[in-house]
């Protein structure tokens, strides 16, 4: 029997674009021998529309894109909570594999939705993925954790309205130049800028809060950044190491998925000292925010080699220029193999939470 995975990509949000060719390449190493591929699209209006089962790859993202004549809700996902004489026109799914990324699908939204409907589905659950996706929240659990991290500011809009001047003379205070102003809530380096005086500081609090009510101001750092991946539920395995060199300032948006101007090494030249440390603390923040799946956990390596952990991501991109997909190819989990496992670990997640009891 195949296993009927349905594909949730697209999503409400600054990040559908990747999205999509998160999507695209999933299914292109997807085994057809072994899973029936049902794509269901979210638009950027939000509305979820249902393609037709895919019998083969597809070639772009546009075949990907479907128009809203097929809309449907959510809820008919879940056939098990509508009556018998109610209509269903296709069998359940057994499992959902969400490919979102950013808010609206990274954040915990499409996880509590699934979690309601009692579905199977990949990856993080509620709570890591709403923490996962908001860097302030992150980096204060991180740091109850005790793990090392560059300092960091949080403001929110309406903060910096009032207090402009206030707020920038306290980073200049706290964290000094260069420094770097992201929105809270949002990846893939989207509104992310390097500042190096007052005026692009101005300029960078103006372009993060288009994307997020909340933004994240963090200390610069002369280090070398290393990525591993995690792979496991409640006993996760890392990944070798990879190191991230940008012919850029910083490993922005453009760079990751568009022109691909950046190198990636892998395995990173580590000592083993400073692979365990990098190792010990990615498993570390994994527990940490109850994580689930998968993650990637990206850290910087200064020259004395003390790993400082930046962020982790709950759902990193399966795209070419990925990061994720390539460190598990060198730890020797070809890319199908990596998606049949985490079809499983969410699978074997479900299985687990229908032992919890819910009556007294």
């Amino acid at each position: 029997m195949k296993t009927k995975i349905g594909l949730l990509y697209g999503g409400k949000s600054a990040e559908h674009k990747v999205s999509l060719q998160t999507a695209l390449a999933v299914i292109k190493a997807l085994d057809l021998e072994k899973f029936e591929i049902h794509p269901i699209y979210i638009n950027v209006e939000g509305q979820w529309i249902k393609g037709p089962q895919l019998n083969a790859p597809v070639s772009n993202v546009q075949a990907l894109e479907f128009s809203s004549e097929n809309q449907l809700s959510p809820l008919s996902l879940a056939p098990s909570l509508f009556s018998k004489s109610e209509k269903q026109e296709n069998e359940p799914l057994d499992v959902i594999f969400p490919l979102l990324h950013g808010p609206n699908g990274e954040d915990g939204t499409v996880q509590g939705l699934l979690e309601l409907l009692n579905l199977p589905y990949v990856g993080n659950g509620v709570l890591a993925s709403a923490a996962g996706m908001d860097k302030v929240m992150m980096k204060n659990v991180f740091a109850q954790a005790g793990l090392a991290q560059v300092n960091y500011l949080a403001f929110i809009r309406t903060e910096w309205e009032k207090e402009k001047a206030t707020i920038y003379e306290s980073v200049e205070e706290k964290l000094g130049y260069p420094c770097f102003v992201k929105p809270a809530n949002l990846g893939s380096s989207v509104g992310i800028s390097k500042c190096t005086n007052r005026t692009e500081l101005e300029a960078a609090f103006v372009e993060a809060f288009q994307f997020d009510r909340k933004v994240i101001i963090e200390e610069g750092v002369i280090a070398r950044e290393i990525e591993v991946g995690i792979l496991g539920n409640d006993e996760p395995k890392c990944s070798v190491a990879g190191e991230i060199v940008p012919k850029k300032d910083f490993y922005d948006y453009k760079a990751k998925y568009e022109d691909g101007d950046t190198a990636l090494i892998i395995p990173a030249d580590v000592s083993a000292e400073e692979y365990q440390q990098i190792k010990e603390m990615a498993i570390r923040a994994f527990k940490a925010l109850d994580c689930s799946g998968l993650v990637r956990a990206d850290f910087f390596l200064t020259k004395d080699g003390k790993a400082l952990i930046n962020e982790v991501n709950t759902m990193p991109g399966f795209t070419p220029f990925s990061m994720f997909p390539l460190l598990w190819k060198h730890t020797g989990v070809e890319y199908p193999q990596l998606i049949e496992t985490l079809v499983n670990l969410g699978i074997e997640r479900h299985t687990e939470k229908q032992n919890i009891k819910y009556t007294i």
